[in-house]
């Protein structure tokens, strides 16, 4: 059985930290690159739509630098906790309305999809928290990585 304090073990759970941290500063930068995309998801009730996406794009290139150190890597977790907290309404919004699934060619049926896979990426981020959890913590996490990063490598 694979040990928790095996280094193979150690060794995954760095790579899921750098393949993360790529992941949030990429999307973070297309906030600045083409906020229109994102513009697109966020819901009606949100009066200042522009500032919505370049805040929550600085905290994801915030976040995902900021758990590339071990020093940082507990604010940086939570900052993207907080993150895919406050953008989950636009995940709601994608589903419920047909003018964001238009604007970027989604299906009902995949912004539904959508939206389970922020509870595997606030688990990641508080797994990158610290380095001891729970062992059902470490495994779980290890586990949900793989199928996570593949659907959102797909969409």
């Amino acid at each position: 059985m694979l040990s928790l304090d095996n280094n193979y073990f150690k060794n995954y759970k760095t790579l899921t930290v750098l393949v993360m941290s790529a992941m949030y500063v990429f999307i973070g930068v297309k906030h600045f690159i083409d906020p229109q995309y994102f513009i697109n998801i966020t819901p009606q009730q949100i009066e200042y739509k522009s500032f919505a996406v370049y805040f929550t794009g600085a905290l994801e290139v915030v976040g995902g630098l900021l758990i590339l150190n071990k020093n940082t890597r507990k604010p940086g977790s939570f900052t993207l906790i907080f993150l895919l907290i406050i953008v989950f309404p636009a995940n709601i919004y994608l589903y419920v309305s047909e003018i964001p699934q238009q604007l970027l060619g989604i299906s009902k049926l995949q912004a539904l999809i959508r939206i389970p896979f922020q509870a595997p990426l606030i688990l990641l981020a508080y797994w990158h928290s610290k380095e001891k959890h729970p062992k059902w913590v470490n495994y779980l996490s290890a586990l949900v990585f793989i199928p996570t990063i593949i659907y959102f490598v797909s969409i």
